[in-house]
């Protein structure tokens, strides 16, 4: 199989709105990421996912799209996309925009001709449904920030299905003027020279038909196993990839909520009929809560965490590609999730975790910070809050009585997505250099230790770590192509596993834990070389220090 250039590449997602500031309004913008495109480029990445720039009221942070030709004021203009693009360009770097098409905004001009009367060329753009004969919801399916799906219209007496929030309307994708309206707006992006797409909520186009109730209720993300990988997702997916996608050069990467394997193999497949790769949220899912979700007092399961991991490795092999991620705008920060936020370990854990997913097959996605070990932020009040997910099940819980409100505040500590979007941290200087203004959240106040500054001028920073990792992918056959096994499945503090093409191998070594840990090294990788590792001087024979992490190569 030919080579892709996204096989050997590293993406850089920017979360705009807190990257970097350029008018002192607090919010980020795009002269600000032109800005910043050089120290991109000095870390070694390939791509920079974008996410979404477009015109929106903003009640889910741009994903909600008013206009999908227009930028969001905030962010600058048309011409300021096109000056940063031309830059990216210049220097090697290539851009992938945050499609959103599973919803809109309810003020997108579309929705607001739909909603204005029944008979309206638009109404079928949308969902719409009567209600039960008893006067009941149309189903009983729950939104994913909280509520019902289902929001009445008063003016034409019909409810419309929001599977985020309610001023995020479900497009109708079984209406073919809404597939070629899409598909035009997308190609209009294409031919402006952009170079691929991150799919938001692709798996959720397709919803299965007469929209049956679930049992005994579908609340929340619980949905998404109801409205995912609906009867015609893939005969969709396939009509975009040769009306559009097929036509370009492109990375495309859906976020498939609820996919699974079989799933992933029909979207990622290598004969390129549909996308180059999926994120899949089973290992986001490892630590997960049976009845708080994401929100539950962290626990870590290794063991699962493992296996999820490795059964993605081994059964997309040749079939179809991963992507590797550890963080998102959608996810609380890795290292205070998986590492130590201690100082004397924050640095040491980083590496190890960016070493356990970047000696993976895949194409890496590096969030903003996390090349820099940027930690989760220590939120005191729930009025610091603004993500719309984190407030309704915050509310949800609390009415509930599953928590208290001190309670709430730790469980937004631990995983609110807000802990993601605080603002970059870019120097010791005040809000850390990301605005002069006040920024739209706060800084974490770890950012005068914590920041670009100091560690691009340290050579053994977390920065210059992630730099290394990115350069060996483009070195090294072995760690594209390898073929994977995983060793110590059943360990609770140690992720062990080899990478191998023909007379070429890697044994990699992490440690999850504060704790020393013994482990023999196989016999036949004890005179290897050292690759690379997070300490500066070898471990006692059979020892692994706190978060230890090594990686030795064999030819």
């Amino acid at each position: 199989m030919e080579e892709k250039w996204w096989q050997r590449s590293t993406v850089y997602q920017i979360y705009p709105r807190s990257f970097q500031d350029s008018n002192g309004d607090g919010i980020g913008d795009l002269p600000g990421i032109t800005s910043r495109l050089e120290y991109i480029r000095e870390l070694g990445a390939d791509a920079v996912w974008l996410s979404p720039i477009y015109k929106s009221p903003n009640d889910d942070n741009g994903y909600d799209i008013s206009d999908y030709q227009d930028i969001m004021t905030e962010f600058g203009t048309m011409a300021d996309f096109d000056a940063m693009l031309e830059k990216a360009h210049s220097l090697g770097l290539k851009i992938v925009m945050d499609l959103v098409v599973n919803h809109s905004s309810d003020e997108h001009r579309w929705f607001v001709e739909s909603r204005s009367s029944r008979d309206n060329p638009y109404r079928d753009y949308y969902i719409w449904r009567e209600g039960k004969e008893d006067g009941g919801l149309p189903n009983n399916w729950g939104s994913c920030f909280g509520g019902s799906v289902w929001e009445y219209d008063e003016k034409t007496g019909m409810y419309y299905m929001h599977l985020f929030s309610k001023k995020q309307p479900d497009l109708n994708w079984d209406n073919p003027t809404v597939r070629d309206e899409v598909f035009r707006m997308m190609d209009w992006w294409l031919q402006k020279g952009i170079d691929g797409f991150r799919m938001d909520v692709i798996s959720l186009i397709s919803k299965p038909e007469g929209l049956p109730d679930g049992e005994p209720e579908a609340n929340g993300y619980a949905t998404f196993h109801l409205a995912a990988n609906g009867p015609h997702e893939h005969e969709y997916l396939r009509e975009m990839n040769r009306r559009v996608l097929s036509k370009y050069d492109l990375l495309t990467v859906g976020e498939c909520a609820g996919v699974t394997l079989e799933e992933a193999r029909s979207y990622a497949n290598l004969d390129g009929s549909e996308l180059s790769m999926v994120f899949q949220f089973e290992h986001m899912d490892a630590d997960f809560d049976p009845v708080l979700g994401r929100y539950a007092e962290q626990h870590k399961d290794l063991p699962r965490l493992k296996e999820v991991l490795s059964r993605w490795q081994r059964d997309l092999e040749g079939i179809a590609w991963n992507s590797l991620y550890w963080d998102n705008h959608d996810q609380p920060r890795v290292v205070s999730r998986y590492g130590s936020e201690k100082e004397e370990y924050r640095e040491t854990s980083a590496k190890m975790l960016a070493t356990c997913l970047h000696m993976m097959q895949g194409t890496p996605y590096v969030f903003q910070g996390e090349e820099l070990g940027m930690t989760n932020y220590p939120w005191t009040s729930i009025d610091q809050i603004n993500d719309i997910e984190s407030l309704g099940n915050y509310r949800a819980y609390l009415a509930k009585g599953l928590m208290t409100e001190e309670e709430g505040i730790r469980m937004m500590r631990r995983r609110s997505r807000d802990n993601a979007r605080t603002p970059m941290q870019w120097d010791a200087t005040k809000n850390a250099g990301f605005t002069t203004g006040t920024p739209w959240l706060p800084v974490n106040p770890n950012y005068v230790t914590v920041n670009a500054a100091e560690q691009l001028a340290r050579a053994d920073s977390v920065f210059h770590y992630y730099q290394r990792l990115i350069a060996l992918r483009k070195e090294m056959d072995v760690i594209v192509w390898g073929h994977y096994e995983l060793l110590e499945p059943e360990h609770p503090d140690l992720f062990v596993y080899t990478r191998t093409l023909g007379e070429e191998s890697l044994l990699v070594i992490c440690n999850f834990s504060e704790e020393e840990q013994t482990y023999k090294i196989p016999a036949e990788y004890r005179d290897s070389e050292v690759l690379i590792a997070n300490y500066d001087t070898p471990a006692p024979a059979g020892k692994l220090r706190p978060w230890e992490t090594l990686v030795l190569y064999r030819r």
